[in-house]
């Protein structure tokens, strides 16, 4: 299963510009606004993402952020866990300091009232060893091939992504992934997304000529059909897409406005073969948070309890 239905979203209670991040992400920005006029649009923005996604039969589960402590990347809760069909929860550890708080056991309470949990695997005691790995920020997942594919970065420790792998018995496949201007790339997700017939991808990025012919063997023989992005593209969030699938059965690509904009004709002509766009305004949120749509949504692929349970 690649796709799922049910995802859970995390409302910032107190989003800006996360000074820790910036170290290692290149795409976060410093805008000209004021701390109400930033809150008041990446809550108006945080507000209709929600009702775009509902509109289009996603079911979404939102959970408030507290205000305290302060949680500056609260938007993004794919950094932090990971919900699988077997009923197993992972959590991940953090690479800045003030994102470790993310975590919270009320969330894992709230998820647990509606589906069945078995097992969480916390990795987080890593951080102690200043070893990271951000979720699915981290580690994009091909679910229906068994392979998790990452580019190392300061945020992305190889032997942690091995051991997931190993965990969940997936085939790894690492790399490394550069900007243009030869810097890192912090999360694997920001340069490629993997769907059930297509993987959107910056090539380019991966410039060992080795590196980039694994992946692109691996992707090919698992009969996904790339859809190459240009450095400016990638910069504008069109590899931070998330194939979803609505209550209808219908394939649905979740992806910002920016990212709409900067895809050729040619590239939406092959990704409308196979799902339906649904572009999402998150201006704000992307510019400042330096991660798009697909940061925004944790999966939650966990079993469902049945609906007359009764919970004791």
């Amino acid at each position: 299963m690649q796709t799922t239905q049910n995802i859970f979203l995390v409302r910032p209670a107190n989003f800006v510009y996360n000074i820790e991040t910036a170290i290692s992400n290149s795409f976060q920005n410093i805008l000209n606004h004021d701390e109400q006029t930033l809150k008041y649009k990446v809550n108006e923005e945080f507000d209709l993402f929600v009702q775009t996604l509902e509109s289009n039969g996603i079911s979404v589960l939102v959970f408030d952020d507290t205000e305290q402590p302060v949680k500056p990347d609260a938007v993004f809760p794919n950094n932090w866990i990971s919900l699988h069909p077997d009923g197993r929860v992972i959590l991940y550890p953090m690479c800045a300091a003030n994102r470790r708080s993310e975590r919270r056991q009320e969330i894992l309470e709230g998820l647990q009232q509606m589906f069945n949990i078995r097992e969480i695997v916390d990795l987080s005691f890593y951080e102690k060893e200043s070893r990271f790995l951000e979720g699915t920020g981290s580690i994009v997942f091909d679910h229906q091939n068994k392979i998790g594919y990452a580019c190392l970065s300061p945020r992305t420790d190889k032997e942690l992504f091995l051991k997931v792998c190993e965990l969940l018995q997936y085939k790894p496949i690492y790399f490394f992934a550069f900007d243009k201007y030869g810097k890192e790339i912090y999360h694997t997700n920001v340069m490629m997304c993997i769907a059930e017939k297509f993987c959107v991808i910056c090539l380019e990025s991966i410039t060992d000529e080795t590196e980039r012919k694994k992946v692109i063997e691996s992707l090919t023989a698992s009969g996904h059909q790339l859809i190459e992005i240009s450095y400016s593209q990638m910069k504008n969030f069109a590899g931070n897409m998330l194939q979803l699938k609505t209550r209808n059965g219908k394939n649905v690509l979740a992806l910002s406005a920016s990212a709409y904009k900067v895809l050729d004709a040619a590239q939406k002509s092959v990704l409308e073969k196979y799902v339906s766009l649904m572009p999402l305004s998150v201006q704000t949120i992307e510019a400042v948070g330096g991660g798009s749509v697909r940061c925004m949504i944790a999966e939650n692929f966990l079993p469902e309890k049945e609906k007359n349970m009764v919970i004791v």
